[in-house]
């Protein structure tokens, strides 16, 4: 594993640091210089050889694609411009079928930048799992202490390895990021994002302190340590860190142009529910592979194909497990499954989504793969977040179904 020094020259200058990096006036500079800030281990790509597949330039259509009107959630009407100058946007990209139609950077983004995935890293995270799932290393009927002994005991013993995939343990986890007692803002202590104050110093000894709310299974329930879970079985169950096990099942054979990183704790775990690192272009890479069934662009199966029609088509009781739950008041019909979001009752329409307006868009029907990385100042915008799910709703139906190639 390599990492890097704890703070860089670029962030003393600017005074930013574990303190203050997430205040709202530094997220726009923070997110593009994770590993300037915090100890960080590379996801490797296939360098030059990669260039060959992929996303590259600015389509012609770009400008066409942002005239486009776009209706927002509470029936006002904009722009694809207009959303993307009001949510605080560092870059975006639109993919049909092949073809970018639209690249754009702004502030100190280029096609070489990695910005902070936040959430969308959990989706990535889960693919390694659905590697690993069709290896026959991991069987997610199993309960997780099976492959993680040090969760015996805890709050997570019984607790299936699709019940973490689907964010239905039974832990008691507050998500909310503006209260500073919360537990997710007790595991940024431990993972080192925020100044520790005497709690857990690593994320493995974190996450076996988490308690048992109510039986596994039940509904479904935002909480991203199930996602810190995965990503430690992905390392028990592999017996590799999780960044070169990542490079070689996923970033390699994906065809990325980029390294990726992910930040680590002190003991070197890895930030696996939000600490991914990527350029935009990559994550369209990875939104195509799950649109093509888990065949990269170049060819190439990552995933079994049951894997990722699973994720479309969902569980037995996705619906009613999500619809049980707090977020489905905002997202009438939606569902979760294996770490990917669906907004609606839609079933070819997922999403990957992060705090700050991280967003990857996928739709199977019209071919179209949409990413946006921004630095909203709210975690979870309520106008900012549908406005630019909306857009990329727009865009699709705009374009409607590729012809396949």
């Amino acid at each position: 594993m390599e990492e890097n020094s704890m703070m860089g020259t670029a962030s003393e200058q600017l005074g930013i640091s574990v303190r203050n990096w997430q205040e709202p006036g530094n997220l726009a500079w923070s997110f593009l210089h994770m590993d300037e800030l915090f100890p960080s281990a590379v996801i490797r790509a296939g360098g030059a050889a990669a260039s060959s597949a992929g996303p590259s330039g600015v389509g012609p259509g770009a400008r066409r694609l942002k005239e486009l009107t776009v209706t927002l959630p509470d029936g006002s009407v904009d722009t694809v411009a207009g959303v993307l100058a009001g949510t605080n946007t560092d870059a975006w990209l639109v993919m049909h079928s092949r073809e970018v139609l639209a690249e754009e950077y702004f502030g100190g983004m280029d096609a070489g930048t990695r910005h902070l995935l936040m959430s969308v890293s959990k989706s990535v995270v889960s693919s390694v799992v659905g590697v690993l799932v069709g290896q026959g290393k991991i069987d997610t009927a199993r309960p997780v202490e099976h492959y993680i002994p040090e969760l015996v005991g805890s709050g997570y013993q019984g607790a299936t390895v699709r019940d973490l995939l689907d964010m239905r343990s039974g832990i008691r986890f507050s998500e909310e990021y503006l209260d500073p007692s919360s537990e997710v803002r007790q595991l940024d202590e431990a993972v080192g994002w925020a100044p520790a104050r005497g709690g857990a110093a690593t994320l493995k000894e974190f996450l076996p302190t988490l308690e048992l709310a109510r039986e596994h299974g039940g509904h479904f329930e935002y909480r991203s340590c199930e996602t810190d879970v995965l990503g430690w079985l992905c390392e028990a169950a592999s017996g590799r860190p999780f960044a070169e096990l990542a490079s070689e099942v996923l970033w390699l054979r994906l065809g990325a142009r980029h390294d990726a990183f992910i930040t680590v704790d002190s003991s070197g775990t890895g930030m696996f529910d939000g600490g991914i690192c990527a350029t935009l272009g990559d994550m369209a890479l990875f939104g195509a592979m799950i649109r093509d069934g888990g065949v990269s662009l170049g060819g190439e199966r990552l995933l079994d194909t049951a894997w990722v029609d699973d994720i479309f088509a969902g569980g037995p009781d996705s619906a009613e497990a999500f619809a049980a739950g707090k977020e489905s008041e905002g997202m009438p019909g939606g569902r979760y499954r294996s770490q990917f979001w669906f907004l609606s009752d839609d079933p070819d329409t997922a999403y990957c989504l992060g705090i700050h307006g991280q967003m990857v868009y996928i739709n199977r029907r019209t071919g179209v793969v949409g990413v946006k990385f921004s630095s909203t100042a709210l975690p979870v915008d309520p106008v900012a977040g549908p406005a630019a799910a909306a857009m990329f709703e727009a865009i699709s139906a705009a374009l409607g179904p590729a012809t396949k190639p």
